[in-house]
């Protein structure tokens, strides 16, 4: 099998290492040589956070290059555009269309860009965005978007939904795994 190469771009917060941590662990039980790198700017303070997770039969390194992700799994939209030159040609972005303002934004220092995900559309790229948070919200908490966003990339990777359920429960606390299962399926499950 050729290598997936798939990239989770968020803010600090917004449960991005979950998921990457969900994904590493339901790809290593499918059997596939799975690599996980990280990266964190300043995501304390609600700077950006990358992660960088790819997959197949053997995998030699962590980081997806430019022109590499076939995925781009954005928490944010704005994140998904900063990252748009590492998707490949035919490549998807999978999108959060909620709007978190950046610090320079937020002390008035620069407006956040209009019209984002449009201005990527016209480019041509494959584009599928949504309102994650309220899915994420219908299943009971506002801090589940990973999941939804799981759930919408479950529909394009070939792995049974069972398997998906599993490293969620395996992935979460108990208390939080029903909440979890809903959100995955309304992400999954989303027209």
């Amino acid at each position: 099998m050729k290598t997936v190469n798939l990239m989770i771009v968020g803010v600090g917060g917004q449960g991005s290492l979950l998921a990457s941590k969900l994904l590493g662990t339901l790809l290593v039980d499918e059997g596939y040589d799975v690599k996980v790198s990280e990266v964190h700017g300043m995501s304390q303070r609600g700077g950006s956070v990358v992660t960088y997770v790819r997959f197949g039969d053997k995998v030699f390194s962590p980081v997806v290059a430019e022109g590499e992700a076939d995925f781009i799994i954005s928490f944010e939209k704005l994140e998904g555009a900063r990252y748009v030159s590492r998707l490949k040609e035919g490549g998807k972005i999978i999108c959060n269309t909620q709007q978190i303002d950046p610090m320079p934004v937020v002390i008035g220092a620069a407006e956040y860009p209009a019209e984002i995900l449009e201005s990527l559309l016209a480019k041509g790229i494959d584009i599928d965005a949504f309102d994650a948070l309220s899915l994420a919200e219908e299943a009971g908490s506002s801090k589940a978007v990973n999941i939804v966003l799981m759930g919408r990339l479950a529909k394009y990777l070939q792995i049974p939904y069972e398997q998906w359920i599993d490293a969620i429960a395996k992935s979460v606390k108990p208390q939080f795994v029903e909440i979890n299962k809903k959100a995955f399926d309304l992400g999954y499950n989303k027209e």
